[in-house]
């Protein structure tokens, strides 16, 4: 029987060791994986590779995390979002999202990659997102 393709995870994050990271370890778990380190960059990527989960960081400059899932989702329906961030001013682009009908699920920076991996299961498994806020413990930057 023939395994199971995984989909493209595509992993945008300013903080380049992030991005850099979350693609390593999320390689190593057998997901194939693309990494941006902006929104207008990560947009072109999901235009022509239509990722089958975008994870991104909130808080970036010029587009921000909010603004790139949602139009990501507009260009590819089927892709499933995690949002992840470490500052608390997040709330208020979430509830824009959501006042525009875009019910995203964000993780509290930072994320253990175990938790990380559970939760990108789990999204990929389900048809639908929602908003909820995870506990954090250490950075994925500091796990080997």
């Amino acid at each position: 029987m023939p395994e199971k393709k995984q989909p493209v995870v595509l992993i945008v994050d300013d903080e380049r060791v992030i991005a850099d990271t979350l693609s390593i370890i999320l390689s190593k778990s057998g997901f194939s994986t693309m990494t941006a380190y902006d929104g207008e960059s990560a947009l072109e990527l999901a235009r022509a590779v239509h990722p089958g989960l975008l994870i991104s960081d909130v808080v970036m400059p010029e587009m921000t995390g909010v603004e790139l899932a949602i139009a990501v989702t507009e260009t590819v329906p089927g892709c499933k979002v995690l949002l992840f961030s470490g500052q608390a001013a997040t709330v208020d682009l979430l509830e824009k999202a959501r006042h525009r009908g875009h019910d995203f699920t964000i993780l509290t920076k930072p994320v253990h990659p175990t938790e990380m991996l559970r939760r990108i299961s789990e999204c990929l498994e389900r048809r639908e997102t929602s908003f909820e806020s995870i506990p954090s413990w250490q950075t994925i930057a500091r796990e080997p």
